[in-house]
């Protein structure tokens, strides 16, 4: 079979060219160019392309280079600046593998006659039953299920996973026994656009680069009752259910319940404020068409699967009722559908704003 494998310059990405090969696999490795500003932190630096091609070299694998830069500009970056924007919490990667990964890279290697696309993703692909569905990683401190909910049974059937049988160490001493260069290399955490360049007013990370894009406004943070209890410097970088950097004293803790960008006002209470009974989801995707039913749902990357009952309508919406009380999901963030065992993926949605609607447990 004829693979075109997404090399990041990370180990992951690197052992699963070299399982391939070894399966005997007719190979070839890509990177993908995403972000053409200053990039130190994540899988997009020169160093990480580098790294790719010398790992592709000591395979004996092809090597190419995919300039992605403007549909990443468009599909990740701008969206990632009007969210802030309009105090929506953004989750970058998930859009980056629904738009480039899964998507542009999936029609670039169908055009160059590829059977499969292959990544270093910690997550299987699985029969359940007829069907084939995401299914976790062995390792659960690694799984990336859920960063890749949005396939589809076309897109599931030309995906590999290589190394999502495999634990983490499992990967590093496979890359150390083959003596790749990326066998010891540190796992990719940040954003890849969000550098540590300081920009005018000394600020770097996530303040520096928005504020070189749009203009952040300070905002006042008050009670549930409207006392005013201090304020933030930029109130489009606060997210419902933060604690730090937000008004407290007395040994109260408050979470940020409420955050209103066009008002310039945060609104904190106690952490039961958060309670509610169900979220609303948009733009669903699954793995075979809209589910109903009981599920367990995972609404952050690594957060604990929660209980409900998911009733998809038929306005592009699905309601996720909960079947305790649980916090609100900031706007912005994604919610994954498990089936009731945990195994498998049934799909995913984004969620959305709302307003605030309280639950006593």
């Amino acid at each position: 079979m004829k693979v075109l494998v997404a090399m990041s310059g990370g180990v992951d990405s690197s052992v699963a060219a070299a399982l391939l090969c070894e399966q005997g696999h007719e190979v070839v490795g890509v990177t993908l160019r995403l972000w053409g500003g200053e990039s130190d932190t994540g899988c997009c630096s020169v160093s990480d392309v580098d790294d790719a091609r010398r790992v592709a070299q000591q395979l004996g694998i092809d090597h190419l280079v995919f300039n992605f830069t403007d549909d990443f500009h468009r599909d990740v970056v701008e969206p990632y600046v009007a969210d802030h924007a309009a105090g929506v919490t953004p989750n970058p990667c998930i859009e980056c593998n629904r738009h480039l990964k899964f998507d542009r890279l999936f029609d670039r290697a169908e055009i160059l006659g590829f059977d499969a696309v292959a990544t270093g993703h910690h997550a299987r692909i699985s029969a359940d039953g007829p069907l084939l569905r995401v299914e976790r990683g062995a390792d659960p401190a690694k799984d990336q299920s859920y960063v890749v909910h949005m396939l589809d049974q076309s897109r599931l059937a030309r995906t590999l996973f290589p190394v999502g049988h495999m634990t983490k160490s499992d990967v590093r001493h496979h890359a150390t026994r083959l003596g790749l260069r990326t066998a010891s290399k540190p796992d990719s955490q940040d954003v890849c656009f969000i550098t540590s360049t300081k920009n005018e007013a000394g600020e770097t990370g996530r303040s520096a680069f928005l504020r070189r894009r749009i203009e952040l406004h300070a905002a006042e943070v008050v009670d549930e009752s409207g006392q005013r209890l201090g304020s933030v410097d930029s109130v489009e970088l606060v997210t419902l259910g933060q604690r730090r950097g937000v008004a407290g004293g007395g040994g109260t803790k408050r979470f940020v319940v409420d955050v209103d960008v066009m008002g310039r006002r945060v609104t904190v209470g106690p952490e039961e404020s958060l309670l509610v009974d169900h979220e609303v989801g948009t733009a669903p995707t699954w793995s075979d068409g809209p589910y109903s039913g009981s599920v367990l749902v995972q609404c952050s990357a690594h957060g604990a699967p929660r209980a409900a009952t998911i009733v998809a309508d038929d306005s592009n919406n699905v309601r996720v009722v909960w079947t305790h009380p649980e916090r609100r999901i900031s706007p912005g963030q994604s919610l994954v559908f498990y089936d009731p065992t945990d195994r498998f993926v049934l799909g995913g949605a984004t969620t959305v704003a709302r307003t605030i609607s309280s639950a006593t447990p």
